[in-house]
């Protein structure tokens, strides 16, 4: 047998337990002694760190004229060459991280070399009279002195130089983002115009569609009759109008109330937008007859109106109505009768317009 009595108390080395002599708890060390640096007592050296502080304020605000003359002076109209665009936009980065980088470097060494750096322990007390808030107050007051931008001028002169014009290339980019879309995200180029429908068409060559053309199990990648005669926008044009046309056996489809002429026998066309992010859906599985987003793996079942099976997107695929002209073409008899793609802060609004 072993010696049990190695762990009694008596025994040097064992843990004390309750109700035997209490481990002394520790004592509070305190903070280590403050260490002086080179501009705390020499006033050259602070003398120095200021004139830094300020060249890096003052790179700053170069910087962002940088920025302001290669955005403004660099004009890319329609006869710009990839020469002036890669120009513009080394300078619109370069002037974009002197400027940044020059107020956060600042900032920095300021802190480092003449700010106090002594640390400060006190406990916090809950501020509930007048005499505590004005005590804040001086607190705040303290704060803005010992950072020494009262005494400092220079440093103070280039940081509001700098601070004021950061801003400027953010304004410059908000203003080249053009007017407010307003409604046109709500609106393709599938609504008729002059009364007149618009044929479907192959994408991209633009070659009308017939009926006769489109068999059961086929997929054709369709956009609107005129699309590819626009000579601007024209991607922008595509991206909302962009569509797949498909046959499926007419009694495989359950259209809903008010849907039951938006096909033409078995021929349904939906939106290649996904309702997810936008990507284009371009797999179809002919047995299944489901849609596939091939970004995200958001799966609609052209049976059941492109409702979403599987997948993060929220919406299924809007429907294109059509219809077949007189001399057997696939046409459009309206626009969408909501958004296509993603969902948009606007776009429930946009889509009681369109059905109102």
């Amino acid at each position: 047998m072993g010696n049990h009595s190695d762990g009694s108390p008596n025994h040097s080395g064992t843990v004390a337990t309750a109700g035997q002599n209490e481990v002394e708890k520790f004592q509070d060390p305190g903070l280590p002694p403050h260490r002086l640096r080179l501009a705390d007592t020499d006033p050259v050296a602070a003398k120095r760190a200021e004139r830094q502080v300020a060249i890096l304020f003052g790179t700053s605000v170069i910087g962002t004229l940088i920025f302001l003359v290669a955005y403004f002076a660099i004009d890319l109209g329609d006869d710009s060459t990839i020469a002036n665009i890669r120009t513009q936009n080394l300078l619109l980065g370069l002037g974009t991280a002197f400027a940044m980088l020059g107020i956060g470097t600042g900032i920095v060494h300021w802190a480092k070399a003449l700010m106090p750096d002594h640390e400060v322990s006190e406990e916090r007390h809950a501020i509930r009279h007048e005499e505590d808030r004005q005590a804040a107050v001086r607190i705040v007051d303290d704060i803005v002195e010992e950072t020494g931008i009262k005494r400092r001028p220079l440093i103070r002169n280039t940081l509001l130089g700098a601070v004021a014009l950061a801003p400027l290339p953010a304004l410059a980019i908000f203003g080249d983002l053009g007017p407010r879309p307003d409604d046109k995200l709500a609106h393709t180029m599938w609504a008729p115009e002059g009364g007149k429908l618009k044929r479907l068409t192959r994408d991209p060559d633009g070659t009308p569609i017939k009926a006769s053309d489109v068999t059961i199990g086929s997929a054709f990648h369709v956009i609107p009759e005129g699309l590819n005669e626009l000579h601007e926008g024209k991607l922008n044009a595509k991206a909302k109008a962009v569509v797949l046309l498909m046959r499926l056996d007419p009694n495989s489809l359950n259209p809903s109330e008010g849907r039951e002429n938006w096909s033409y026998n078995g021929i349904v066309a939906y939106s290649k937008i996904c309702t997810h992010v936008g990507c284009p859906v371009a797999l179809y599985e002919q047995q299944t007859h489901h849609l596939l987003c091939p970004c995200h793996q958001s799966t609609f079942d052209l049976t059941q109106e492109c409702k979403v099976i599987f997948g993060p997107a929220s919406r299924p695929l809007p429907q294109l109505p059509i219809a077949v002209d007189a001399e057997g073409y696939l046409v459009a008899t309206s626009d969408f009768k909501e958004p296509v793609g993603p969902s948009y802060w606007e776009r429930d609004e946009h889509e009681r317009l369109i059905n109102s």
